[in-house]
């Protein structure tokens, strides 16, 4: 036998809560196989089986629990419970005595039928009974979010064995369909659901009421033509990405723009640490990401050396590893910077609350044409309101407001990033 027990997360952490299982009790398990999900207050980190074996789960979901608990045991001699079973031998029947005074009736068991192509419902309809259904763990863990059952899915692909993307593929199906009879009239209800906040968005909780009570917290908003971004993008999108495998992303000409522009106001790379301001030399900005579990913040080490297709394919990288889960505490921790865009939902203003202990937070928001005055005349163009919430303790509203107008100013003139955010005509002339 061999125990699992609860890896530390992170030095400061001494407690986590069992997300979910990812296997069931039971059940065999390869060695390496992602066995379990825990929430601690900083990520969703998961555990996995050290050999091959049987499982005997020990705790339950939901439950917070010390780092080192034994959760779960190893039969490492263990096969199979389903192989097992069928390789045991029926014990031979005993007879019942002739003269019993009740009578009793030997029941043949119930033979398991077979979906065969013959046989196979139409979809939607009911499977027989007694049919055997092949989860895989993924799969299961879909459907226990989404309220489904196994013979929903079977019945519908006319597939004893499901896997994820049957259950993806099966909750489009049933998004698609919900459409086409929106007009049938709904049950009413007043139910509730009650469910444990996971250990992460109770600290998240804790950490954005403790910012608007601990922090002189204040947002300074402007807007921004996003025209020759736009353009840059239409016209180079398709051999950037052949170069470099990703696409000409917003968030980048941002990034690169907030690194030039803290050379000029170092105050907003700034945090306080006792009773001294702490001023960094390098640009780590974090990119908030909205993960299944709650909000994470990734960061881009070293933001200021990097060119735009690095920061495009490490946005990329953390912003995939954030929404499976599979962030590290080491990729999200000592951001100077952050960045966080509301545009991708369709925000068209918000004052973004500043992640601890950093000093500033900037706001992207969605993309609306709107008409502006150019040269006196009115014409229509791609407009984003910016939004910079920064700590008065640390930084002064002329700061704040600079700091925003150097961004906006890069943005529109994207050159001016290849300049350190002065004028090309200025640079060349040494002005």
């Amino acid at each position: 036998m061999i125990e699992i027990k609860v890896p530390s997360p992170g030095e400061s952490i001494s407690e986590v809560q069992l997300a979910s299982w990812l296997v069931s009790d039971g059940s065999f398990v390869e060695k390496d196989t992602e066995i379990a999900e825990i929430d601690s207050d900083k990520a969703t980190l998961t555990i996995s089986a050290l050999e091959s074996g049987v499982i005997h789960i020990m705790v339950e979901e939901g439950e917070t629990i010390e780092v080192g608990t034994v959760i779960a045991q190893l039969n490492t001699s263990g096969i199979p419970e389903k192989k097992a079973k069928s390789e045991e031998k029926p014990a031979p029947a005993k007879a019942e005595p002739k003269d019993s005074a009740k009578e009793k009736t030997i029941k043949e068991p119930e033979k398991t039928e077979k979906l065969t192509e013959a046989k196979a419902p139409a979809k939607d309809h009911k499977l027989p009974e007694n049919i055997q259904i092949s989860v895989s763990p993924l799969a299961r863990k879909l459907m226990h979010e989404h309220n489904l059952q196994p013979e929903e899915i079977a019945s519908h692909f006319l597939n004893l064995r499901i896997s994820r993307s049957d259950v993806e593929e099966y909750i489009e199906a049933v998004k698609t369909k919900s459409v086409t009879e929106s007009d049938k009239p709904m049950p009413f209800s007043r139910e509730m659901e009650r469910k444990k906040m996971s250990t992460l968005r109770l600290k998240l909780a804790q950490r954005l009421v403790a910012v608007k009570q601990e922090t002189a917290m204040l947002t300074t908003f402007n807007e921004v033509n996003m025209s020759k971004v736009m353009a840059l993008r239409k016209e180079y999108n398709e051999a950037y990405k052949n170069k470099y495998g990703v696409s000409i992303g917003f968030v980048s000409f941002f990034a690169k723009a907030v690194a030039e522009a803290t050379k000029f106001f170092p105050q907003v790379n700034s945090m306080i640490d006792g009773d001294e301001i702490v001023t960094h030399n390098y640009v780590d900005i974090g990119i908030a990401v909205s993960a299944p579990k709650g909000l994470v913040v990734p960061v881009i080490r070293n933001a200021e050396s990097m060119t735009m297709d690095q920061i495009e394919k490490k946005i990329k990288e953390l912003a995939i590893k954030a929404r499976e889960n599979k962030i590290t505490l080491e990729e999200m921790t000592g951001g100077t910077f952050t960045i966080t865009n509301g545009g991708v939902f369709g925000s068209m203003l918000s004052t973004p609350i500043i992640n601890p202990p950093q000093s500033a937070i900037l706001g992207m928001h969605n993309i609306v044409e709107r008409p502006v005055a150019i040269n006196g005349k009115v014409e229509i163009h791609p407009i984003m309101y910016l939004a910079l919430s920064y700590d008065h303790r640390v930084i002064d509203g002329r700061e704040a407001v600079s700091f925003l107008v150097k961004v906006k100013e890069m943005i529109e003139n994207p050159v001016k990033i290849l300049f350190g955010g002065n004028d090309p005509e200025k640079a060349l002339l040494g002005l």
